[in-house]
Order: structure tokens, then sequence, then C-alpha cells
């Protein structure tokens, strides 16, 4: 293929919108700054989708960063980055939303607005130009990026987005110039506009002055949305053709934090706790799953085991689901969250590794960090975990604290070596210890201290690699030079925005990826825009102005020094959650407060009915065709995108047994990507008696674009796999004339040979092939190659005889026609 993995690019997948002109206002790109495999996995932007959609007047599509191969075919063809849904350009859009989630997705972001032909910098695009958006947690300190946006939405963006692409809708309608639009957007909470605020340096660096340019716009205070209950939540998910990163119905059952660790920037941004009901939840879930079909529900929170109900919800979540094979994930666990109960239920549907974060090594480091984790309850937690069934522990920790010593460092490889130890006589005690380097964040008590620097970190790593091996532990961390430079871009100013220009004139992308990073650009971006990135990590004096002080995240700078000196004499603060206010100041105890389900005992937990199947075993043999975009799916794309296809269609499939059960459907085997077919066959095995014509209606409706079901029927239960039915294939190229010149010639001495031989890469290792065997038959009919082959790929065979690369043949617009049964 001329790109890997094209189903990146396809759109038209199940669940996606696309509308078209009559009656559209406005069009918003939701745009992320990285994969679309990543950026599907990114529980923000459906909702933002979904919530923009359902408004008449308003068109959202997404576009995602194209890898590397990608970008260079849009810049040889010339042409433009285009939106998934409509193949919109992007600089046809009113308007574009970034979310920033990473600093060190800055460089993609950039290469975004380019690939759309899109000036970069704010004052270089004219009045018709697409507003630029950002929005996310690293728009708490945007101003590394302040040159090139409009608009920053900081905080949350349920019901900003709505008066958004309302007074955008009213500048059309009224003729609004940039400038007005951009000041009546400024008299909105959340909306942050850089071009209002004017930034002054000292000599030594440091901001001297941060001067608002519009009267009673001193700060942006943050967006917040009150209710998570009544929050829109999308139950018809986009349902990817390719596996990405997190494939599953993600629920956010909890918004915010309230344990106060003085690190965590998302503790401080989400304030205040606002918790889904149970009763919702499961709704939500019964909706999500029907729609699409997913194996695995998973329930997001900061602190996933700090929800009121979280036992009853995990235990009545496993039980519904557990005949329809449906697993329970919680991906964030905390050692004081986990009681023996909720650890019980864990285990039935995670047992191949447990994942605890104690972040720092030392009794002393913990309570500086406020983590709050005794080393007792972690043993207990990590003992109770080994005899419970699991065999790998992963533990998350911090390098480069405030005040860490080498001695704190000694400690964590003693923890880690304790935690390994507390398996013994469980059968198995496997210990991974990860460990990523201290970048202080803004709006943190640490967004004071120095970040420690690239030497500084690898002798660290040296000295815990070292020790850790020596107890039989196996280590992970980050690299020291990407930790450096995300640490410059959190706490940056505007004065890095001729860096990141840079930065991306000489090549970067993708610096958030080891494969992509490449440290000696930056170096060369910093030195050719004479900064010193270094200067960036330093300490900060707590009368600093800092870059980011006019945004306001609802909790005042003064509760942040307060804890910052409460850090350094080991001083607690306990979790309001049990009652004690922290005095940040952020709620009203009004509408904006704290939202917590009352007591477990309390809730109403809705039962299941299940359906009484009286057990028929039933066999159905289904013919499907495979055309347009889908002939671009490849092969495991396509298993999975059936298989979600029958459990929408609430099919009685048959499910295979053991701890990761799948259902029970054959397919012939792999049909060569860039290949169509009007000939594919797949074989269920349901549990009771559905007439085949069923099938066939309920499996189709459930099929995204260019895949069509087009025959069934009952077979034998003990009939042969779809594979082992099948004699030969028949495939059909279409010949430029240029290829067809003494084609006829090619095909007797093809079939007359007693082998041809081909090359074949398979793992970086090249093999020759016979491929003469598998042909049947070879003519030329016209304008097109026939091929009739028992197995094999039908693109070895026509590369041969036209010979030509196997790629350019893929791009032919080769199709199969039809297959022979055996017997």
């Amino acid at each position: 293929m001329q790109v890997s993995r094209p189903s990146r690019y396809l759109g038209g997948e199940l669940g996606s919108i696309c509308k078209d002109d009559v009656g559209i206002e406005v069009r918003m790109a939701l745009a992320f700054p990285d994969v679309y495999e990543v950026g599907m996995s990114h529980i923000g932007f459906p909702i933002l989708y979904n919530i923009l959609n359902s408004l008449d007047w308003v068109a959202a599509e997404r576009v995602y960063t194209p890898w590397a191969d990608m970008e260079q075919w849009l810049r040889d063809n010339q042409q433009p980055l285009c939106s998934l849904e409509s193949t919109l350009p992007l600089n046809q859009f009113d308007i574009i939303g970034f979310t920033l989630q990473y600093e060190l997705s800055y460089t993609n972001l950039l290469t975004m607005l380019n690939l759309g032909e899109i000036p970069l910098r704010r004052e270089q695009r004219n009045e018709n130009a697409p507003l630029i958006v950002v929005g996310g947690p690293c728009a708490f300190n945007p101003e590394p990026l302040a040159d090139f946006f409009d608009v920053a939405l900081i905080g949350d963006g349920e019901e900003a987005v709505v008066e958004l692409v309302e007074l955008v809708r009213r500048a059309k309608q009224e003729d609004w110039s940039r400038k007005k639009l951009l000041q009546q957007l400024a008299g909105r909470e959340g909306f942050y506009i850089p071009q209002l605020f004017d930034i002054s340096y000292q000599e030594d660096g440091c901001v001297e002055t941060i001067t608002p340019l519009q009267q009673g716009y001193d700060k942006v205070r943050r967006r917040f949305l009150n209710d998570l209950e009544t929050a829109p939540f999308p139950t018809r998910p986009i349902i990817p053709f390719m596996e990405t990163v997190h494939n599953r119905v993600a629920l956010e059952i909890t918004r915010g934090c309230t344990r106060g660790c003085r690190f965590c920037q998302a503790g401080y941004i989400y304030r205040p706790v606002r918790e889904r009901s149970p009763e919702k939840i499961q709704d939500l879930i019964a909706e999500s799953l029907e729609n699409s079909g997913y194996e695995e529900i998973s329930l997001l929170s900061l602190s996933t085991g700090d929800y009121t109900c979280i036992e009853p919800l995990l235990q009545q979540l496993m039980a519904k689901y557990v005949d329809e094979k449906v697993a329970v994930s919680l991906p964030s666990l905390r050692v004081g969250s986990l009681t023996p109960e909720l650890m019980e239920e864990i285990k039935k549907v995670r047992k191949t590794g447990f994942t605890l974060a104690p972040e720092a090594g030392s009794e002393r480091l913990r309570e500086l960090i406020n983590k709050g984790i005794s080393v007792e309850d972690l043993l207990e937690t990590t003992h109770n975990a080994f005899q419970l069934g699991w065999r790998l522990i992963k533990l998350y920790f911090m390098m480069g604290l405030p005040t860490e010593t080498d001695t704190d460092l000694q400690e964590l490889i003693e923890l880690a070596a304790q935690v390994k130890r507390s398996g013994k006589g469980t059968g198995g005690h496997d210990v991974n210890v990860a460990v990523s380097t201290f970048v202080p964040k803004s709006h943190t008590p640490f967004q004071w201290e120095e970040q420690i620097g690239i030497e500084e970190t690898l002798r660290k790593q040296r000295l815990l690699r070292d020790g850790l091996t020596k107890k039989k532990l196996r280590f992970k961390y980050h690299g020291a030079e990407s930790s450096f430079l995300e640490g410059v871009f959190s706490r940056g100013d505007r004065r890095l925005s001729a860096v990141l220009e840079r930065a991306v004139e000489l090549g970067c992308r993708f610096d958030g990826w080891r494969e992509c990073f490449d440290f000696s650009l930056w170096q060369q971006a910093f030195a050719d825009c004479d900064v010193e990135p270094g200067w960036y990590l330093r300490q900060r004096d707590e009368g600093e102005i800092l870059p980011w002080d006019h945004i306001d995240c609802g909790v005042p700078k003064e509760f942040f020094l307060a804890e910052r000196h409460k850090a350094f004499v080991g001083t607690a603060t306990l979790d309001c959650r049990d009652g004690s206010c922290h005095g940040c100041d952020l709620c009203d105890f009004k509408e904006l407060r704290m939202r917590q389900i009352d007591s477990a005992q309390d809730v109403a937990i809705v039962e299941k009915e299940s359906p009484v199947v009286v057990e028929q075993l039933t066999r159905v043999r289904l013919k499907l065709s495979k055309q347009g975009r889908a002939r671009m799916v490849g092969h495991l794309e396509y298993l999975k995108m059936f298989q979600r296809a029958v459990r929408r269609a609430k099919l009685p499939i048959r499910f295979s047994q053991g701890f990761h059960p799948m259902p029970k459907i054959s397919y012939l085997e792999a049909l060569p990507m860039g290949v169509s077919s009007e000939a594919e066959l797949v074989d269920l095995e349901l549990l009771s008696h559905v007439p085949a014509d069923q099938v066939l209606d309920g499996i189709n409706i459930q099929l995204p674009e260019g895949f069509k079901i087009v025959e069934s029927e009952i077979i034998p239960w003990k009939s042969p796999s779809p594979s082992a039915s099948v004699a030969s294939s028949c495939y059909c190229v279409p010949l430029p004339e240029s290829l067809s010149e003494n084609l006829s010639d090619r095909i007797v001495s093809f079939l007359d040979a007693d082998q041809v031989l081909v090359s074949r890469v398979k793992k970086g290792i090249e093999k020759q092939i016979d491929i003469r065997p598998d042909v049947l038959e070879l003519s030329q009919v016209g304008a097109e190659l026939h091929i009739e082959l028992i197995k094999g790929s039908p693109l070895q065979v026509a590369a041969n005889l036209l010979e030509i690369e196997v790629e350019v043949v893929r791009r032919l617009g080769m199709r199969k026609t039809g297959i022979t049964l055996k017997g």
C-alpha cells in the first residue's frame, strides 16, 4: 500500500455522522493532534461530537494527524488535509477545535494546520480563515501556542462548545468582524483570547507584566459543568474499523478528585467531585453496548475505587453481563480504596496485571506529595492480589520529586522488592516497576519547583536500573530527553512559539512516539531561535508572575502556596470527601459543589431479565460482498467489525470456552487489502434456531457502508468450515492498455511452467515461493485478466504476469468475483 494502516483515513464508520449542506450554518472540525487510533480512544471527543451534531444547523466532523507516510502522500499529490466525514478540506471549516492532552503533541497541531493550508500564526490569517480553538488539560497553560490559536476553552466543554457555535453562527448572520467575535467570546466564562493580553518580560527572562487589553477581562475563569448526572453522553458511539488504543464502552462515572496529591494537575483542574448515579451509569452502559457490540466496559475516573457505590455497581454490572461475555475494567485504582471485596470482584475480569501507583518510594516523599499510602497498606494489598490469583503487579513511581535524595531512590528499590516478596507462597510474584520523571505542572502546589535535567535524569535511571536488576525486578522508564521537552512546554511562555514553528520546519512530528522523537532537531530549533530550554526547568520564585497567572482554574494561587509550604513540613491535607473542606475556595456550595451519591444502600440497582433460550444448535452460512472503502479494511479489522455487528444484531451466538471466550464465527482465508469481493463466506454457530433471512436482515442493518450480506442459508451442523468448503476462487484485474501487450504469451508460458518462483519478504526475511500449483486457470477477457486460484494471493500471480510490483497491482482495482464450492 502507499500508506500503512489505511483504515485510519477511511471514515464511514458505523455511528459516524455525515450531514449534507442543507440547513448547515456552522461547520466545526474536531481535531486530535495524534493518529486516529489514539484520538478515537479519547473520551471527550465523542461527547462533543454528539452534542454538536445534535444541533440541526451544526456539522461536526473529525480529523486526526496523518502518519508520516500519509503526510508525504498528501504533500506529493498537493492534497489538503480533509475531514473523515465529508472529506472537506480543513481550511473550509468555520471552526477547528484542537484538544491538547499532551505537550509533545504541539508539533502535530502545527503540522495539521500546515497540511490544511491554514497559515500557522494568527496574525497571518485573514477574516475568512477558520477560528482556531484549543481545549483540554494543556489549555490551562496554552502560552507556548498562544501565537497560533484564536481561542482557548478553559475547563469543561459540554455547555461552552454550544455557546461557541452559537456565537459563530450569529457572527456569520450579522457579518461581524473577527475582532468583534473574539470580543464577544471574551465576555463568556471560560474563553481565553490571547490577543487580548499583552505580555512583557524582564531582562532576566521572567514575565514582567500580563496586561489585559479589554476592560474587565483581567482573568479567564475556568468553565464548570455543575452536574455530571444530567450531562449528555453518546450512547451511539462511532465504531472504528481498526483496533484503537481503547476500543470499548468507556464511561466517566466520576469527574474530579479531592485526594489533593500535590503533583497532580488533574486533581485541581477537574474539581469538584461529581458522580453519576448507578442507575444512570447502568442505563448509559446498556444503551452503549446495544449500539456498539463492544466486549468490554471501562468505568473511568481519576480514582475509580473512590466512587461511592463502586462495589455494588461492579457486582451488578458483572452479574448482568456475564452471559454476554462482556468484561468490566477499572483502569484507575488506589491502594486506599481497594477493599478485599472489591479486589475479589476485579479478579474475575483482570488477572493479567494489577497496577498500583505509590508514586514515591519513601514514606517521607509520600507525605510531601500528600499521597497518603503507607507501606503496610501497600503490602497488604499486593499480598491479597497475589493470593487472589494475580501473577504480575505493576508499580508506578516518579523520580526527581522536590527534595528527593538517592536514599529515597534506594527506598523505592527496597519497597518494590518488598512487594515482590509479598507474593511468596502464592504461586507467582512478578513485579514491573515503571518510573517517570517528575514534570511540574501549572495550577499545582509544585508549579514553582525545579525539574531535574537530562544528565541528572540519566544518573537516577542508572541507579534505579542497577538496584532493581539486582532484585530481579523489571524496570521501565520515560526517555530523559522527552521528559525534558515536556517540562519546557508545560511551564513555557509565548517565546516558545518560534521554537515550535522552527521544530516543525525541521521535521519534528509525533514527539510523544519514541520511534519518531529526534531530540537533535529540537536542540537545533532552540539554538536557531536563541532560546535556552533549561531555563524553563528552573525553580520559580514564589513572588514571580507565572505565564499562566491570568488563567483561573478556580483554585487560587494562595491555596497552592499554602499547600507548598505544608508539603515541606510534611503536613497532610485530608480528602474533603470525608467532610474536611480543603478551603480551596472553588465551591459555592449551591450550584458548584461536590455531588456524591448518598450511600450504596439507598441505590436501586437495575436487575437484568434473562431471556429463556431453548438450545437448538444452528449453523448459518452467509455470503458477503466487500466493496468501496470496505476493501481497504484489513482482515483482522474485518473480523472484529463483523463480531461486533453480530453482537449488535442480538443473535444467540455460541462462544468458545476458557478465560477469553470468543464468538464461534468462521471466515475464509484473508482477502488481500485493496481487493474488493463479491463472494466472502462467513459461518455462524448459533445456540438456537434463527431463520436465515432474519440473520441476513439483522446483520445487514448493523454493517457499515461497503459491507453487505447477499445470501444466507442454514447448513448442516457438521459442515466443513468456509475455507475447507471452497475449491477455488475467481479474480478479475482491470488492465491498463500499457500492460495488455504480450499478455497472452505470458499466460501461456505461466500455465506451461512446472514452477513459477517469486520472492516474498516476511518479517524481514526474503523467501522464494512457488505460486504455480495454486493457479487453475488464467485468461485475458477484453481489458481484464481473469485468475482462478485454489488458494493463495492473486496479487503475486497478477504481478508476475504483468511484470509489475505487487503494490501497483493492488491499485488497479482487483476484485474477487466468485467461488466454487467443493463437491
